[in-house]
């Protein structure tokens, strides 16, 4: 089994169904959070970042992020959606961006900078969809397990 560096728990303000991981040095980055996004396409690679399309218009996602040794096991559980990126990182901190808030509060710390392999899962589209078209704002309906690790 890989050895698990790091993990957090994130709660992930969504506003127009995306939100995205970038490089946190965003001086960097040559196409920022935002722009370019494909509509309606789940994991999108780019330049020093990766943007996720949720199935909700305005929410809270339920995050898990870990940062791995080397490669680790696919996530347990049954997923609806499941997607892989390379990452490159500068500075080895990627910070969460989200169309309302810009840079959120969330920091995610590789431990290094480099090139990451990232493995994305996500649950709860069905749900999430109906809850924000019917009921409005949902809290931690749509969950991601989002792994990292060193790319070799």
């Amino acid at each position: 089994m890989p050895e698990l560096l790091h993990e957090q728990l994130l709660d992930v303000e969504v506003a127009f169904r995306g939100f995205g991981f970038q490089e946190s040095d965003d001086t960097v980055v040559p196409v920022p959070f935002g722009d370019g996004q494909e509509w309606g396409s789940f994991l999108q690679e780019y330049s020093r970042r990766f943007d996720l399309f949720s199935a909700g218009h305005t929410h809270t996602a339920a995050v898990g992020v870990r940062v791995w040794a080397s490669e680790p096991p696919a996530a347990e559980g049954v997923w609806d959606e499941r997607g892989e990126v390379d990452f490159e990182s500068a500075t080895g901190d990627v910070a969460v961006w989200t169309t309302t808030l810009g840079r959120s509060k969330h920091l995610i710390r590789l431990g290094r900078p480099g090139w990451w392999r990232v493995r994305v899962h996500c649950a709860g589209r069905d749900e999430v969809a109906r809850v924000t078209r019917l009921e409005g704002v949902a809290y931690g309906v749509e969950k991601y397990s989002i792994d990292f690790w060193p790319k070799r």
